[in-house]
């Protein structure tokens, strides 16, 4: 079996919210980080240099257990390195002991707060992952050390037949979620993106959506006027599905991913049929995918979906 199709496979097995129960599970509650985990490191797969994982069984995850011969590399990407506008210095290097974020506050207009509580700063003066070891020191492809905040729009509406009439499933209707496919691994994702300094969530949302879905960065001024009237009838109310930890393959010791997911639910389809569906400038596709169980979905987009589900009592 590859290491990619165990990592999927053990992320479906431990990382899922609870379907039957009267409540609410969050997945910060009931799973260990799978894809955080997996072997080798994205975008390094096909160089000369691959950075690999330091090995870490599953009941080594937690920091509370002890793992003396735990000794992962240490990897921040070069275009992180650099240090443009949304990346942090780097920490490590002692030119900038002065230099040194507010974490667990907001810095500025930097949010350094984190959806799951506090966190703990390790001995190099770096914060460590609430999850438990990755395999991986630095920020990897993460601009900021801690939490990088990101929102994911989960608009949705019911699947119909030529005839107009809502399709079930099991009695149970079937609905339908807009997807993006990633230009860099082909997976599909929610059209969502990273949190600007600054920039509250509901922005974010918009902002994300439109670019990723309408490409609104090729759209001329008038089409981007019009955009925004849809989008804002459509995202005028939404339903928080989740807030925290996310179990993404650019995660490390020191760097993580947390979301924000709501859903935009147009009950009868008449919002989102006013959209032109265009893949923007991170994406290769966009489209409508049916709300399945069978779905494989890019980092824990899968377990927003199965929540969504259950928030539109939808067949899943």
């Amino acid at each position: 079996m590859s290491p990619l199709r165990h990592c999927l496979r053990s992320l479906h097995k431990c990382c899922r919210l609870d379907w039957c129960s009267g409540g609410r599970v969050s997945m910060t509650q009931q799973c260990i980080h799978v894809k955080a985990r997996c072997p080798v490191y994205p975008r390094t797969e096909n160089t000369e240099n691959p950075i690999k994982r330091f090995e870490v069984p599953d009941d080594k995850v937690p920091w509370k257990v002890a793992f003396p011969k735990y000794d992962p590399p240490v990897y921040t990407a070069p275009s992180v390195a650099k240090q443009p506008v949304w990346a942090d210095v780097d920490v490590l290097n002692k030119d900038n002991k002065n230099k040194t974020p507010k974490w667990n506050s907001l810095d500025g207009k930097i949010n350094r707060k984190s959806h799951e509580g506090r966190y703990e700063i390790n001995s190099c003066g770096c914060p460590k992952n609430p999850h438990g070891r990755t395999g991986l020191k630095g920020r990897g492809l993460l601009g900021r050390w801690g939490p990088n905040h990101a929102a994911d729009p989960i608009v949705t509406r019911w699947k119909r037949d030529e005839s107009g009439k809502v399709v079930e499933k099991d009695g149970k209707k079937v609905a339908q979620f807009i997807a993006v496919q990633r230009r860099d691994n082909n997976e599909w994702a929610l059209p969502g993106g990273m949190v600007d300094a600054g920039e509250v969530i509901t922005t974010t949302i918009r902002r994300e959506f439109g670019e990723e879905a309408l490409n609104t960065l090729q759209a001329t001024p008038e089409e981007i006027k019009q955009i925004e009237q849809h989008t804002n009838e459509l995202f005028a109310k939404g339903t928080e599905i989740y807030r925290g930890y996310v179990d993404d393959p650019r995660n490390t010791d020191n760097a993580w991913m947390e979301t924000c997911a709501m859903n935009f639910h147009d009950q009868q389809g008449d919002s989102v049929a006013k959209f032109k569906f265009c893949a923007g400038d991170d994406a290769v596709g966009v489209q409508w995918l049916d709300l399945d169980g069978s779905l494989q979905l890019y980092a824990s987009h899968v377990n927003f979906m199965m929540e969504t589900a259950k928030k539109l009592n939808a067949s899943w």
